[in-house]
């Protein structure tokens, strides 16, 4: 049997998929309405959600709630109710550089994700669809790159408004895990000076009080050299530098675009893999599944199919304990 094909032992059928875009939700005092499009199957109740947030790049649309396709299919095909917001760092909004909180809106976006957990009755009235059929007790939240931000903020990481000064702590209890993918590392002298220089909000990042259960993404080619002088470890500093529980995938020769998560044969991906992507669809959904239902052995199950790849794809590595210092399954080869 092949691998692909025992890929599917753990992972259920597809189901099909209904989405529905724009969904217009509250927004009081942001510069435009917010607009998410929800992914959801046709079928099934108790529906877990999952918050889905963008990254940037050069592409307009890549970055809004109609990018990342690979991923909000996939997840939703396998049981998630995915809602993807357009954050107002959005090129597709194209906002006056002038508005406060440009250019990438660090603290919007995370507000946009507790909005949506707000205007879950909004949701259901605009998608009847999906009237009784959610499980708002069993929420994740997933980001790329400036998403991973996001998704990190909203899972327990700190840092100082460089504007004023004062801690800011946006956790969202409402999450109970997240998936953080090629997001970024910590601030201080592993930023670039450029970065440093034009995006002050990294540089006080603090992943220590980080303790909502997370999977952390990251390529091993991926040197985002105009972000960090770390190098591809940098992507790797929220599994690292926060308490357990985590879990750290490391794809070998995965660079920015983990082999094209954001979109399907788009021009900014440097390193296109489909094979690479599916590895990302599956273990995404399998470490999701298994943390919002304990019990569920789907995380144990895809990792045991990695480990019996017939070649090395990547590691898998898991943190109980403070500080990433690895327990368990450790070190796991696929």
């Amino acid at each position: 049997m092949s691998a692909q094909t025992h890929a599917t032992d753990f992972v259920p059928p597809s189901a099909p998929v209904l989405s529905v875009a724009p969904v217009v939700l509250p927004a009081p005092g942001r510069p435009v309405e917010l607009q998410v499009r929800v992914s959801a199957p046709v079928t099934g109740t108790g529906l877990p959600l999952l918050l889905l947030s963008h990254g940037q790049g050069c592409s307009n649309h890549l970055s809004s709630l109609n990018g990342y396709a690979p991923l909000a299919g996939y997840w939703a095909a396998h049981g998630f109710v995915v809602i993807q917001p357009t954050h107002l760092s959005s090129r597709a909004l194209a906002l006056d550089p002038a508005t406060p909180g440009a250019p990438l809106f660090w603290r919007s976006r995370a507000e946009d994700m507790k909005r949506v957990l707000d205007g879950l009755d909004v949701l259901q009235e605009a998608v009847p669809q999906l009237s009784g059929r959610l499980d708002p007790s069993r929420v994740a939240v997933a980001g790329h790159s400036m998403g991973g931000h996001t998704a990190s903020l909203l899972l327990g990481a700190r840092l100082t408004d460089p504007d004023d000064g004062t801690e800011v702590d946006l956790t969202e209890p409402r999450i109970k895990a997240g998936v953080l993918l090629a997001a970024p590392g910590r601030g201080g002298d592993a930023l670039s000076a450029s970065a440093a220089e034009t995006m002050p909000f990294f540089l006080t990042t603090d992943f220590s009080r980080m303790t909502t259960p997370a999977l952390v993404v990251a390529g091993d080619q991926d040197d985002s050299a105009h972000l960090t002088v770390s190098g591809p470890q940098w992507h790797a500093d929220p599994y690292t530098l926060s308490p357990g529980p985590k879990s750290l995938l490391t794809l070998f020769g995965a660079e920015h675009g983990l082999g094209g998560v954001a979109g399907y044969d788009v021009a900014e991906t440097t390193d296109e893999d489909p094979g690479r992507v599916a590895a990302v669809q599956r273990l995404t959904w399998a470490y999701l599944r298994s943390t919002l239902y304990p019990g569920d052995t789907a995380w144990r199950a895809a990792q045991d199919w990695l480990a019996a790849g017939p070649s090395p794809l990547g590691r898998v590595e898991s943190a109980q304990a403070p500080h990433g210092r690895a327990v368990g399954r450790q070190g796991t080869r696929w």
